[in-house]
């Protein structure tokens, strides 16, 4: 027993010893590092709120006017033409969970439900130009003037969507509103 005191080195086994423990507490102090950094993310994830369901935006004339989460929606918005902006278009996108949906139909309708107006898109393939639903104002403005309505309703149907759902109510402004 004498023999192999003298024989280490001084502090030999007490330092191999130490260095076992310390590498046992460093892989221990890892392992808590990813814990936290997990429970992190997983809060951090929960208060975002607009990850999946269905989404749509509105655009007139490529300017973004409207863009709604459905899950959320508290409500149908209104979108105001210009009587004066005959040229001006309205693109919709519409996003079922991230993806474009089939058979797609934009219509308009009168605040009976009667379908006043239909367009029909081909199934978008990519994104851009191709996933939008472009519409003419001038249609819609010559559908509310003709049928003398107060407002019109602009919905959405495809073949994951058949019930459609309201989009916009449009109304028109008055003459001296030069935009949307």
């Amino acid at each position: 027993m004498v023999k192999e005191i003298i024989s280490s080195p001084p502090g030999g086994v007490d330092l191999q010893y130490k260095i076992y423990y310390m590498v046992q507490i460093n892989r221990k102090f890892k392992g808590a590092q990813w814990l936290v950094l997990l429970t992190l993310f997983a809060v951090l994830c929960s208060f975002s709120g607009n990850w999946g369901g269905d989404s749509y935006k509105v655009f007139v004339n490529n300017k973004l006017v409207m863009e709604e989460y459905v899950h959320g929606q508290k409500g149908v918005k209104a979108l105001q033409l210009n009587p004066r902006g005959v040229n001006d278009e309205i693109s919709v996108y519409y996003s079922h969970c991230g993806s474009w949906g089939k058979a797609r139909n934009i219509t308009l309708k009168d605040g009976k439900n009667k379908i006043l107006k239909e367009w029909k898109f081909d199934d978008a393939t990519g994104t851009g130009a191709k996933a939008a639903m472009v519409c003419s104002a001038k249609d819609i403005l010559d559908a509310k003037k003709n049928g003398g309505y107060d407002r019109l309703n602009l919905y959405y149907s495809s073949k994951e969507l058949p019930q459609g759902k309201l989009l916009v109510y449009i109304i028109t402004a008055k003459d001296n509103v030069t935009a949307p």
